[in-house]
């Protein structure tokens, strides 16, 4: 009989709902039980797309043995922690505090105050390799609740100072300045992986903000290794078999160094950190490979990912048929039956093999570079590539007929205005139509859907918007909105970002301190108030917001608010100087707060050719801190940066300016050009 999972929206909760377990979905109920019973709660979180969380479900919570245990000694509570990521991250911290790591699924023992006393991730189902198996664990935890209730106590204490030491508000470490940035690179370059590509050893994640990172001071310092780094790392992954080789789109992370066996869940979030990073590499090197794998990856996510409404879809799941990548792995004897006279040159491009390189098959990957792969099959560049176009339309029409894996429809404030963020700048840097018309209706869906009064809800499942946003939704949604007004030059989408703007400004940040929160100010009370400042598989919702501040000052002409953030980001010095890689994206705000905008200014209409022609100029440059605005001749309602701007001539004008202070205005595109040139290359550090 379904469990209460049953009516939640969640695809998460309702994988769940079969589950011997009685589960809770996360509120008052469940917790009211615990204390109306003396009980501990059990909570466990997890996600749709993640197949550890798949295994320890088919070996402990569809268990009746091991559920009886769960019913009699626990009020189990079980969260997807995509829906609630402030729930996941207050309870991670006090994982990893008692364990030194943490990961999903999530398992955490707490009291009937929702107090964490004992956390873990997976567990097996019988003791194995040094594991406690998880029916153990759960006797133990009774018995300690039972019986050692003092123990209990202090370890809940202990997590409670540990909660108030995390939210104390470090003091200022230093001063923003080009060398602590210098200094962040100098620690990423050490960290790089100089043959594979990426930083350290497996497991091996994406790391695509601090990827941009290396791209932004390359165009900040003039160093090629910087650009380097960033372009080996990125064709690396490319070649790998973390990446779609048929059907496009990133996997999560990959087990190995060499990026060859990943955990074959996509994201919507590493897709769009990866898309929009694949741009800026592509203004800077105009690689070939790299504008495939961004058209690529935008095949797969309109094919695949997205509603009839424009909304994005947030993952596929790791498994089918009850196996882990089996969607995703060939035979060579399958290739010899379904391509044919290309099957030599595509088992020789993708490195398939009899032995296979994953349980008897192939993760398809690139063994080499297809001009190697020409040579040493003695056909030309040409064939092969024809040969590997064939073949790739050949098994993806096969692979369809597969069982596909789990996708998990539901749809992520945040997450989508990643996506419509880097899908808009996509748009306008390779000047595609279509993916623009596909950026703009997103983002019409997330405006009249999952906006109101300025104010971001973070899900959409079943025609049900629900859930409060979160920091990270509000500023994502807004910077998406800005990115859409770039590419479009359409007015209203400026406004939506300021409402936005203005609400996270009374409800996430701290008045007296500047601090960024979360969790809105009237959002469910929690055992504290999370504030989480690094940038791990998403930007963190505190340096989305920072950056949203400094570009509405840079178009609002804000002077103020942009020093305020600099004074802000003195607390982060220190840890930004150490930890890159935990402050990926915070690196380009702080090169942002330090140096200020390239605002590009077009006045006229921005569907003129003449615009059009003065915006190609722009589109085609890397300018990592690239402000663009458009609108009509002293459009000052639009934004502050269109004040007195005119037109020359009658024709659509440009203005560059940094700091506030502009260059000669030019309706000629090769004038602007030299301009942008003249800008970027005098921000170039000596």
């Amino acid at each position: 009989m379904p469990n209460r999972l049953a009516t939640e929206s969640s695809p998460y909760l309702r994988q769940h709902a079969g589950n011997p377990v009685d589960w809770y979905p996360w509120g008052s109920e469940a917790f009211a039980k615990a204390k109306s019973e003396d009980k501990p709660v059990l909570l466990s979180v997890g996600y749709a797309a993640c197949h550890w969380c798949h295994v320890m479900a088919h070996e402990s919570f569809e268990d009746a043995d091991t559920a009886a245990i769960m019913n009699a000694l626990f009020v189990n509570i079980k969260v997807d922690r995509e829906e609630r990521p402030d729930v996941d991250s207050i309870y991670m911290q006090a994982v990893q505090a008692m364990t030194g790591h943490g990961g999903w699924p999530m398992t955490v023992a707490l009291t009937p105050e929702g107090e964490p006393f004992w956390g873990g991730t997976y567990f097996p189902p019988t003791d194995r390799q040094g594991m406690p198996s998880f029916r153990r664990i759960l006797q133990t935890l009774s018995d300690a609740w039972t019986n050692k209730r003092a123990t209990v106590e202090r370890t809940a204490g202990a997590m409670r100072e540990q909660y108030e030491s995390a939210n104390a508000l470090a003091a200022a470490t230093g001063a923003l300045s080009s060398e602590v940035l210098e200094r962040a690179f100098a620690t990423l370059a050490k960290q790089h992986d100089s043959v594979l590509g990426g930083f350290g050893g497996a497991p091996k994640f994406p790391q695509a903000m601090s990827l941009d990172f290396c791209l932004r001071w390359f165009a900040r310092s003039g160093s090629a290794r910087a650009r380097d780094i960033a372009h080996q790392s990125f064709i690396a992954m490319a070649r790998g078999g973390i990446y779609d080789q048929i059907g496009g789109g990133f996997h999560r992370y990959s087990v190995d160094a060499q990026w060859l066996v990943p955990h074959f869940e996509k994201m919507l979030y590493d897709n769009a950190l990866l898309t929009r990073l694949g741009a800026h590499l592509w203004q800077v090197t105009r690689d070939d490979e790299v504008s495939r794998i961004v058209s690529e990856t935008i095949t797969w996510l309109l094919r695949e990912m997205t509603s009839r409404d424009g909304a994005f879809y947030a993952s596929l799941d790791a498994d089918s048929e009850g196996h882990e990548g089996i969607f995703y792995i060939w035979s060579a004897s399958e290739l010899d039956t379904l391509l044919g006279d290309d099957a030599a040159i595509a088992r020789a491009m993708w490195g398939v093999t009899t032995g296979g390189n994953f349980e008897g098959k192939s993760i398809l990957h690139m063994s080499a570079e297809l001009s190697v792969v020409a040579k040493r099959l003695n056909r030309s560049e040409t064939d092969v590539r024809d040969a590997i176009n064939r073949s790739v339309k050949i098994l993806y029409d096969v692979r369809s007929k597969r069982e596909w894996p789990g996708r998990d429809d539901k749809v992520l404030a945040g997450w989508n205005g990643l996506m419509t963020r880097a899908l808009a700048e996509a748009a306008r840097i390779f000047h595609r139509q279509d993916w623009l018309e596909a950026a703009v209706k997103n983002g019409e869906f997330l405006r009249s859907t999952m906006t109101r009064d300025g104010r971001v809800w973070r899900v959409h499942m079943d025609g049900v918007t629900k859930v409060p946003g979160f920091l990270e939704d509000h500023a994502a949604v807004a910077l998406a909105f800005i990115a859409l007004h770039e590419s479009t030059g359409s007015a209203h989408w400026l406004p939506e970002a300021r409402s936005i703007a203005s609400e996270m400004h009374v409800h996430f940040r701290a008045a007296e301190t500047g601090a960024w929160y979360d969790t809105a100010d009237d959002a469910e009370p929690l055992i504290t108030r999370p504030r989480d400042v690094f940038d791990n598989a998403v930007p963190a919702g505190p340096s989305l917001a920072v950056e949203l501040m400094l570009r509405l000052a840079e178009i609002d002409g804000e002077s103020s608010r942009a020093t305020e953030v600099v004074q802000q980001l003195a607390a982060q010095i220190e840890p930004m100087e150490r930890w890159p890689q935990g402050f990926g994206h915070l690196l380009g705000v702080a090169d942002l707060a330090l140096f200020g905008a390239v605002a590009v200014v077009i006045v006229g209409d921005p569907n003129s050719d003449h615009s059009k022609a003065l915006a190609r100029v722009v589109n085609d440059r890397y300018l990592p801190s690239l402000v663009l605005v458009s609108g009509a001749p002293n459009g000052r309602d639009v934004a502050e940066l269109l004040r007195d701007r005119t037109l020359i001539e009658g024709k659509s004008t440009a203005y560059v300016c940094r700091n506030f202070i502009c260059e000669r205005p030019t309706a000629d595109p090769g004038e602007l050009g030299r301009q942008l040139d003249q800008m970027r290359n005098g921000g170039v550090l000596s």
